[in-house]
Formats: structure tokens, sequence, C-alpha cells
């Protein structure tokens, strides 16, 4: 295998292909597991929604932003609704108000078919307080998992000194 090309001579070295080819796919699995892939999840309205369900239907929206995935917002016109689409568009409008401080408005509002549908990704806030929380996480099961390694530790020592 050649190792530097450019270099005068080039320098070369010689390997095992099978064990090379191993650590290759090996690198390339952990560089997929590091990569960081979102989901897009649905919350479907209707122009009509009681305070109750939007509340909810909000909050849910909130908790998905909050764990990093997109979501997106549909309101569905059934039969004679299609005629008051700006129902829809209120509720659209007043999703985007409700989650400003938690969401940014990816893809605009726009009518597709029977039904106006609106996507939003989470802002830097957001995504911030999430990676320090994960970090936080991964620390604490560090120590927690070196902690239990040092008291099997401790417990066999404490057994071979008994025999």
């Amino acid at each position: 295998m050649e190792v530097s090309p450019t270099s005068r001579p080039p320098v070369c070295r010689i390997l095992d292909y099978g064990k090379y080819k191993y650590e290759q796919t090996k690198k390339e699995k952990q560089a997929k597991k590091k990569q960081h892939s979102f989901q897009l999840k649905e919350m479907r309205f209707r122009p009509k929604i009681d305070e109750h369900d939007y509340q909810f239907k909000t909050k849910h929206i909130r908790e998905f932003l909050e764990t990093g995935s997109k979501v997106r917002v549909f309101v569905m016109f059934r039969g004679r609704e299609m005629a008051y689409t700006e129902m829809g568009q209120d509720v659209l409008k007043r999703v985007i108000e409700d989650l400003a401080e938690f969401a940014n408005v990816e893809m605009p509002p726009k009518m597709e078919g029977r039904s106006m549908s609106l996507v939003l990704a989470p802002n830097a806030n957001v995504l911030k307080n999430l990676k320090a929380a994960r970090t936080a996480k991964e620390a604490k099961e560090k120590k927690e998992k070196a902690e239990k390694f040092k008291a099997e530790k401790t417990e066999k020592a404490k057994s071979e000194q008994q025999i």
C-alpha cells in the first residue's frame, strides 16, 4: 500500500489486505454511529380545533422539538372546510407564534391538496440544551460504570483474601 505517493521516493508499506479492509469497515461503522440523523414527526390539526386539543398537540410538538426532531404540522380539510382555508392558516400561524421560542419555520405554510402543512425545526438554543443534556448524561453513565467496575474489583480482591 502506498503511504505517501507525493514524496520522493514514494513511501510504501506491506500489509495484510484482509486486516486493512476489516479496519476500514470498522471505521465506517463508527462514523455512522456518530452521525446524527433526525426524525420528521407529524402532527395533524383540524380548522375547528378545540382549545384543549390544541394545547395538547402543541405540547407534544414542543416535546418533539426538545428531542431534536423536526415536526411537520398539518391542517386537514374536509368537505365545506375547503372554502375556509383561512381558518387553517390561522391555526398554523398560532402554532408558529406559540412555539417561536422552541422552533424555526423551515418550510412556510403551503396548501397541498386537502391539507395545509408547514415544517418546524428546533432552533439553536434548543439544540444547545439538548447537546448539553446528552453530554451530562454520558458523563454520568461513564462515572457510574467506573464506580461499578471499582466495586466489583474490590469485592473480587476481598474474596481472594479470604481464600
